[in-house]
């Protein structure tokens, strides 16, 4: 018969590493996947890389292949996920280093503004809610550029493997480093319409160009290649169609190798040259104040190129579900 334990024993006992668990329990899930797994969003597929620490978040275009009222604020949503996965920042190694904005759609990246919203509301005479799309737009570009507002350790990624026009390319321009396929076009269309892109290309683009320059790309209305943006220096990685994940990895490096330098330059550059949430919205204040400028013969231009864009989403729908069903 086994007598009474003794407090050796359960001193002992305690201090005891824990049992194994059963071999049939399921093993805890990592963290960011824990977190994503609780989220569903329709405008962004979010995949993690846990090895290389790189969330990537795909424009999934279900509403549209622009910057809908619902993609902008399940982008800030994102965003705030990010945020909280990353707390005050101070890890030695943060759970996610590189957060990737990309695209489902073959040859489409993000084709600007929703035009269609635009004529509506200046045509009702709607100056506020005109003006919260606009400051939608700049909040989600802040972040993007800005360490998710807090200059969290987090690098801000643009993957361009299609069309980045307008605000699309806007917000492409507010990202940290921007790699882009051979084929992606970029364009700021806007003063066709005799408007001026006011979502960030302003603040974004002279920050990476010399600003003559960049007003010179803004007035043109024309549209750019890869290779052009790249010798200009707008573009930081140029890839062979097909390789921009694979010439992604290579910059950063496997494991992360240059996140430290890549991090600490991207700081430094704020630093230098810091964009501030209150110019970005100044700006959009000035382009809202523009836009109610229009007469009926610019907004039919506006409507044109919305027309043209739904008939290239349409035909990229096709050739997707084309490709899906292959």
């Amino acid at each position: 018969m086994k007598g009474p334990p003794r407090f050796i024993d359960l001193v002992q006992d305690r201090n005891a590493p824990p049992a194994a668990a059963p071999r049939d329990d399921p093993a805890p899930m990592e963290p960011v996947a824990a977190a994503l797994a609780r989220q569903h969003f329709a405008e962004f597929d979010l995949e993690f890389d846990a090895a290389e620490r790189i969330l990537f978040c795909r424009f999934a275009h279900r509403g549209g292949q622009c910057l809908t009222e619902e993609l902008l604020r399940e982008g800030q949503e994102m965003q705030r996920l990010v945020r909280g996965l990353l707390g005050d920042g101070r890890e030695q190694e943060p759970p996610v280093c590189f957060l990737v904005l990309a695209s489902r759609a073959p040859r489409v990246w993000n084709l600007g503004a929703d035009l269609k919203l635009f004529a509506g509301l200046i045509r009702s005479r709607d100056r506020a809610n005109l003006r919260r799309y606009a400051h939608s737009c700049c909040g989600f570009a802040f972040a993007n550029a800005t360490g998710l507002g807090f200059d969290l350790p987090v690098v801000s990624v643009a993957l361009i493997q299609g069309d980045a026009l307008g605000a699309g390319f806007e917000l492409a321009l507010s990202s940290n480093l921007i790699v882009a396929e051979r084929s992606a076009k970029f364009g700021l269309p806007e003063i066709l319409f005799n408007l001026f892109p006011g979502m960030g290309a302003v603040s974004f683009l002279s920050r990476r160009i010399p600003a003559g320059l960049a007003e010179r790309l803004i007035l043109s209305g024309e549209i750019y290649g890869a290779e052009q943006l790249h010798a200009l220096g707008a573009v930081d990685v140029l890839a062979p169609d097909g390789q921009g994940v694979a010439a992604l990895h290579e910059f950063i490096g496997r494991r992360g190798t240059r996140y430290p330098a890549l991090r600490a330059l991207y700081r430094a550059r704020r630093l230098v040259n810091p964009v501030t949430l209150e110019e970005l919205t100044r700006i959009a204040d000035l382009w809202v104040e523009a836009a109610f400028k229009l007469d009926e013969s610019d907004l039919r231009k506006m409507l044109h190129l919305d027309a043209a864009q739904a008939r290239r989403r349409a035909g990229e729908n096709h050739h997707f579900a084309t490709i899906r069903s292959n």
